[in-house]
């Protein structure tokens, strides 16, 4: 009883001393009011880091914008620009935007149609997780689809309205100098024939690329809008039509990238005379060189013997 006189702390039935519960109190708020403090603290400090990644993020975006825009008009420049010495200008700008359209379009569509064909392989269950799923897979399947049909319905407007179309056009019809062409070019491959055949604009090799697109544009993009929207086809078309219709895309889809990786990609870049590339689907420009081997009836039109006539990328009138 002594020691509680002296120590002024009155026991209480509930609980602690009432004076030391009060200072517990006051600790427990003390120790409150400092973490509420630091945390203040560091969110005022990730406020400010986050605002200045903001402005960086901002002057990246800002340079990389300026640096993309002065590489555009260069390219321009440089397209626009007539054919260096030694050069023959071959594609049109807008034949390449074409052409680059329709690259970008069949790509997206091969990576992201040939899992669905191996939907139960491992390698396609790790490409649609690393895409995001099936549903960010349908929908860039669906993007390249819309490119595809772009492409396709601007080059027909291109082959009809315009000059330098129905021009290209005219050199990509087939004639029976191509069939010609193709034996003699066998016949020269297996040693019967010392010469190759002269080739035009366009070889026989060439007009079968351009006409195999045309085919695979009709098949996929017909056989695709039914698939795109099954339940709106089966209320006018039977069952089967739809069947069928995916059955010919799996394997359309399956012979147009074998084409294009195994023969175009060879005949056009990875062939010996072009490795690693052949730069002309970019530059539009060839050289005069190459003109003269691989197009000598295009060459003899444009140049003759005495190479006269300037390049204008157009067939002289």
């Amino acid at each position: 009883m002594r020691a509680e006189r002296h120590s002024g702390v009155e026991p209480t039935e509930d609980g602690p001393p009432q004076g030391l519960g009060r200072s517990a109190l006051l600790r427990e708020v003390a120790e409150q009011l400092r973490d509420e403090r630091k945390r203040l603290e560091r969110q005022s400090d990730w406020r400010v880091i986050a605002s200045a990644e903001q402005d960086i993020a901002a002057d990246i975006a800002a340079e990389a914008r300026r640096r993309l825009q002065e590489a555009v008009a260069r390219r321009a420049q440089e397209a626009r620009a007539p054919a260096a010495e030694g050069e023959h200008q071959r594609f049109s700008v807008l034949f390449r935007v074409q052409h680059f359209g329709l690259l970008v379009s069949t790509l997206a569509l091969i990576i992201t149609g040939l899992p669905l064909r191996y939907a139960e392989t491992e390698w396609a269950h790790a490409f649609f997780r690393w895409i995001g799923g099936v549903p960010v897979q349908a929908a860039t399947h669906r993007a390249g689809a819309g490119l595809l049909i772009a492409v396709g319905a601007f080059h027909m407007c291109y082959i009809v309205f315009s000059r330098e179309g129905r021009r290209e056009l005219m050199a990509l019809i087939p004639r029976p100098k191509d069939v010609l062409d193709l034996f003699r070019n066998l016949a020269y491959f297996v040693g019967l024939a010392r010469e190759r055949p002269k080739f035009d604009r366009f070889s026989y090799v060439e007009k079968f690329d351009y006409w195999a697109v045309y085919w695979g544009i009709v098949i996929m993009v017909g056989s695709g809008l039914l698939l795109w929207s099954p339940e709106l086809a089966m209320r006018h078309l039977p069952k089967y039509i739809l069947d069928i219709s995916q059955v010919v895309h799996s394997d359309e889809a399956l012979l147009a990238a074998t084409a294009i990786i195994v023969w175009h990609f060879y005949n056009t870049h990875l062939n010996p005379d072009s490795f690693p590339m052949n730069w002309a689907w970019l530059t539009g420009r060839i050289s005069k060189e190459d003109l003269r081997e691989h197009h000598p009836l295009e060459y003899d039109r444009y140049y003759g013997s005495a190479e006269g006539h300037q390049s204008t990328g157009e067939s002289p009138e």
